[in-house]
């Protein structure tokens, strides 16, 4: 057998053989059991996104229900809204937890993880109507509810995570100042996002900000190289590279106290959803930075906003709370990998690069890590 044949069928008998060795590793590995409430609102399609990360984590961290002792399914296994199958016919459901049922629930429960609360719309659910900035809601918000079961989770001194969005619109004021007061946060009224390019002709970029960019300045959107935009509900700032930022991309940053004990990168990019918070009474665990220019800081601080701010916060009235103000979980991981990428298979070279502005690193790297530190930490709290 020629010598480069031999290698090809080693090269291949390692690859299949690995898989299976790193699945067994897994099936063995102790499970973690803990009854975990997942509330997830924005669910537009079946693919679950916007908490589907979340369960991965779990999965792969044996994370498991303390009376059947399975797995967490994404597709089942959460409080909000729910697509009906054949999706082009457009029904949907959705799975409320009532005011009868919160005592019990806070009691029975270990943790509570809001991954998102934003819900579904007119013009998101029905394909083909117009994009606005607001269409009618069909269902979302943080609601009443929702307060008082954080409230008795907290009571009870439960793990309580939530994620960005928890309290701007649809959430309506009452709910959202308590709410905030509860996290130990105050939220700025600003949201933004990182987008790959300002141009208008990119498929789903958001038109309705160049709408809202004309009236305010009274003159047309003419941004095309990336950048990221930050808005409130009347105004809104632009931010493109080299006029604005040195760097198009945010970047989550994590003091060396705090990476060590929650095992993330130092420094990871992120390109999605945020929102501007400042702690009360929390601990900043990372932060978010623009690296802005001379001129970026000129916008910035003509608002009262500067370049760094809050991206984990925990609060320290009540410790085993936490908000998380981007929106962390939105990440589409398959969940097969969850079974077999165990710390001894390197997935790096699949996964992401060494590439400082590769933001696929931040779901190895930053969320991945944070989520398992912060349950796990809890989960050996809780478990003697």
């Amino acid at each position: 057998m020629k010598k480069s044949l031999l290698i090809v069928i080693i090269v291949v008998a390692v690859i299949l053989v690995l898989p299976v060795f790193n699945l067994l590793g897994w099936a063995f590995k102790e499970k973690k059991p803990m009854d975990i409430i997942l509330v997830d609102k924005t669910v537009p399609s079946f693919d679950r996104k916007n908490h589907k990360s979340f369960n991965w984590i779990l999965t792969n961290g044996r994370f498991v229900k303390k009376e059947s002792r399975s797995s967490y399914s994404y597709r089942k296994d959460y409080y909000g809204f729910y697509p009906v199958r054949p999706l082009k016919d457009k029904q949907w459901g959705r799975n409320d937890y009532r005011l009868a049922d919160i005592i019990d629930m806070a009691e029975q429960n270990d943790a509570i993880y809001f991954a998102d609360t934003y819900g579904v719309f007119f013009n998101d659910w029905y394909q083909g109507t117009g994009k606005s900035r607001r269409s009618r809601m069909l269902y979302g918000g943080l609601n009443n509810n929702d307060y008082l079961l954080i409230n008795e989770m907290q009571d009870r001194s439960k793990l309580v995570v939530l994620e960005y969005n928890s309290f701007d619109y649809p959430t309506a004021q009452f709910e959202s100042v308590r709410t905030q007061e509860k996290l130990g946060v105050v939220f700025s009224g600003w949201t933004g996002k990182h987008f790959s390019s300002l141009d208008t002709m990119q498929a789903d970029f958001p038109v309705w900000m160049t709408a809202m960019y004309r009236k305010q300045y009274g003159k047309p959107w003419s941004f095309s190289k990336s950048g990221v935009v930050i808005l409130n509900e009347n105004d809104i700032v632009v931010l493109e590279e080299g006029t604005h930022l040195q760097n198009p991309l945010p970047h989550i940053i994590t003091d060396e106290t705090n990476s060590a004990k929650y095992k993330v990168a130092p420094s990871v990019a992120f390109d999605q959803w945020f929102d501007i918070v400042a702690p009360i009474q929390g601990k900043v665990i990372s932060n978010f930075k623009l690296e802005t220019t001379s001129l970026g800081d000129t916008l910035l601080n003509s608002r009262f906003l500067s370049g760094e701010f809050p991206a984990v916060v925990q609060s320290t009235a009540a410790s085993n709370t936490y908000y998380f103000s981007g929106d962390f979980a939105h990440a589409d991981i398959p969940m097969w990998v969850s079974k077999i990428a165990g710390e001894q298979m390197k997935l790096k070279s699949l996964a992401y690069s060494e590439k400082p502005d590769d933001t696929r690193r931040f779901f190895w790297l930053y969320y991945r890590p944070l989520i398992d530190a912060i349950f796990t930490e809890y989960y050996g709290s809780i478990k003697n």
